[in-house]
């Protein structure tokens, strides 16, 4: 049997940390890691953002996140309002902007100061290896964006 070799194993193990973070987070807030997920979008993307387009830059299912959608509408956070070509655009009730400032204010605020502190330079580096990684795992694994 092919053994994962320990760069891999600690690149796993850092990847599942930082889910496990979120995890915790979405638990507090009494979400589930999807109905997190699609607050953090409406508050990164804005309100009014189609779910496609949550589907996409978060790389989900679609079927995750409409049933995802469904239960924070069902939790009175969240409208639908069906456009032209079943395009679906996903608007904040004022319950879901107040989740999205009780839970995901401090998150961003939180995420801010990770990033500061360390230096452009770090930042940069981390980014861009980052990316390459990302880049060859797809590659490599045959697996790209909308896929």
């Amino acid at each position: 049997m092919i053994q994962l070799r320990p760069e891999v194993q600690e690149l796993n193990r850092m990847y599942k940390a930082m889910d496990e973070t979120y995890h915790a987070i979405a638990v507090r807030a009494g979400l589930s890691d999807s109905g997190f997920l699609i607050l953090y979008a409406l508050a990164e993307l804005g309100d009014g953002c189609a779910q496609r387009d949550i589907a996409q830059h978060f790389y989900a299912s679609k079927q995750t996140i409409h049933s995802s959608i469904k239960a924070l509408e069902k939790k009175g956070y969240l409208t639908v309002e069906h456009g032209a070509r079943r395009e679906r655009q996903i608007h904040l009730t004022p319950a879901g902007r107040q989740k999205i400032e009780d839970v995901l204010d401090p998150v961003f605020q939180q995420e801010n100061q990770v990033i500061a502190e360390m230096t452009q330079e770090e930042m940069q580096t981390l980014l861009d290896l980052n990316r390459k990684y990302v880049t060859i795992h797809q590659r490599v694994l045959g697996c790209r964006k909308g896929e």
